[in-house]
């Protein structure tokens, strides 16, 4: 693991960009952040965990929602400055309820909503 984290380039703010993608269907889910320990905890557990810039911790994917994502695989990019986690998801990845949190797309002069939410996003965080 050391090896990894000695080729990973990360901010100032001691994190890396993050994608998920769904490892067979090659879906984008989204975009987070990982800090070093965060990387180790995925490594060691599977689950994915992130970096929370807004609660400053670590977020384990799925904690309070149940919609969790198993680390497949973990890829570093050319330059090393960002990952690429091929993921088995369970359930909604993005916190509107929708499978992806890429669910708007640039349309004709227009951002049109591609996505509906698969669940409510009141019903994800019911019980935190």
């Amino acid at each position: 693991m050391n090896e990894l984290l000695e080729k990973i380039d990360f901010n100032a703010d001691g994190l890396v960009t993050a994608v998920a993608q769904q490892h067979d269907t090659g879906e984008i889910l989204m975009l987070a952040w990982m800090s070093r320990e965060s990387i180790l905890e995925t490594l060691r557990t599977g689950q994915v965990c992130y970096f929370s810039r807004s609660r400053q911790k670590l977020w384990r994917k799925g904690e309070s929602s149940g919609q969790v994502q198993k680390l497949v695989e973990m890829r570093l990019d050319c330059d090393g400055d960002a990952l690429l986690l091929l993921v088995d998801q369970t359930g909604v990845a993005c916190h509107t309820g929708r499978r992806s949190c890429f669910y708007r797309a640039w349309r004709d002069g227009a951002l049109v909503e591609i996505a509906a939410p698969l669940v409510a996003p009141e019903m994800l965080y019911k019980g935190s």
